[in-house]
C-alpha cells in the first residue's frame, strides 16, 4: 500500500492537567488512505507553548462532559 500524505490544517485537540483544550487551523500531513495526522517537531512545540506559555485563548467553549457507565 503507498501512503499518499497531504497537507491541509486540522483542529487539534488534547487534556492538559485535567482542562481540555482545542487549537483550531493546526498545520498537518494527513494519511490518505488512513487519516492520521502528522505533526511536525515545530508545530508541536508551537501548541505547547501555547498551552504552557499562558496567552489567553481566542474563546471558550463549554463542553458537556458523560461518565461512561
Amino acid at each position: 500500500m503507498k501512503e499518499t500524505l497531504v497537507d491541509k490544517t486540522v483542529t487539534y485537540t488534547l487534556e492538559y492537567e485535567g482542562k481540555f483544550y482545542v487549537v483550531e487551523h493546526v498545520p498537518a500531513r494527513i494519511c490518505q488512505e488512513t487519516g492520521e495526522e502528522f505533526f511536525s517537531p515545530d508545530t508541536v512545540e508551537h501548541i505547547q507553548m501555547l498551552i504552557k506559555g499562558g496567552k489567553r485563548p481566542d474563546r471558550v467553549i463549554e463542553t458537556p462532559v458523560f461518565e461512561y457507565e
